[in-house]
């Protein structure tokens, strides 16, 4: 069983979070809902957020009905069935249309298995050691480049690369030595990182978006460790406000940012 804590903040007032956050009491989910570009509304007339909710809510209620079907296998039909759910009105093939990172941790019959596609961060707590840290540098790899151009380039310089770095990240999306996320491909789900531990063995866990995650990638102010423990000792509220505040220092945009704190695992 799961006892969870979770806490949500969007990036920008006026607006909702796009992540989605939600647990039963054996396994909790984390979406982190992509995609919202110019333009997108006309691939998808329903937007990020309702994406991001309508996945989150097709993969918990398989999660509830079914606790012996691996995780991979379980994502993949809860893509089909968020796609089917507006394959008829959307373009849901379009670069544009919605997308999510996913985190997954689930405890059944004394074991805890875990799942993550993308760059959402799973940390597993482990008595005498530091934790175990989960996340998909695989999308990092394509845009880094990118990103360290564009933090010193100005004007039409900073546009052309700034187009040419979305033209590439669509490209390497879902593709064989690209990244992987979920949106309209099933088959994203058998490319997910997974792993399982004895329950006993974590002691406690929890499920984050980038957006949480940036006191330690990119801020790096503390590291996992000093993170799981604040995290412990304050709870993902004290998190988010730190994330925050670093923000505004730093004049950093604002992101979506979640947390599902897992305080107890037993199964």
């Amino acid at each position: 069983m799961l006892v969870t804590l979770n806490s949500v903040a969007a990036g920008r007032p006026g607006r909702g979070n796009e992540d989605f956050v939600g647990a039963i009491p054996t396994a909790a989910v984390l979406l982190d809902g992509a995609g919202g570009v110019a333009g997108a509304e006309a691939a998808c007339r329903h937007g990020v957020a309702w994406y991001a909710r309508r996945l989150g809510a097709e993969l918990l209620g398989l999660l509830s009905r079914d606790a012996a079907e691996s995780l991979p296998a379980l994502l993949a039909e809860a893509i089909e069935l968020a796609t089917g759910a507006h394959r008829d009105t959307c373009d849901v093939t379009d670069p544009a249309s919605p997308w999510a990172t996913v985190a997954v941790l689930r405890v059944t019959d004394g074991v805890a298995d875990h799942l993550v596609l993308g760059d959402a961060v799973l940390l597993l707590d482990r008595p005498g050691g530091p934790p175990l840290v989960v996340t998909d540098d695989r999308e990092d790899a394509v845009a880094g480049p990118y990103r360290s151009a564009l933090r010193t380039a100005e004007g039409e310089e900073y546009e052309r690369i700034r187009a040419e770095g979305i033209a590439a990240m669509r490209a390497a999306r879902n593709r064989p030595g690209g990244y992987w996320i979920a949106k309209d491909d099933p088959a994203a789900a058998g490319e997910a990182l997974t792993g399982s531990h004895p329950v006993g063995g974590p002691t406690g866990a929890a499920l984050l978006s980038n957006g949480a995650a940036r006191l330690v990638e990119p801020f790096g102010i503390i590291d996992w460790p000093e993170f799981a423990a604040l995290l412990t000792a304050e709870g993902p509220a004290e998190i988010i406000r730190r994330v925050r505040a670093e923000e505004a220092r730093q004049s950093v945009s604002p992101d979506d940012a979640s947390i599902a704190h897992c305080t107890a695992l037993t199964g």
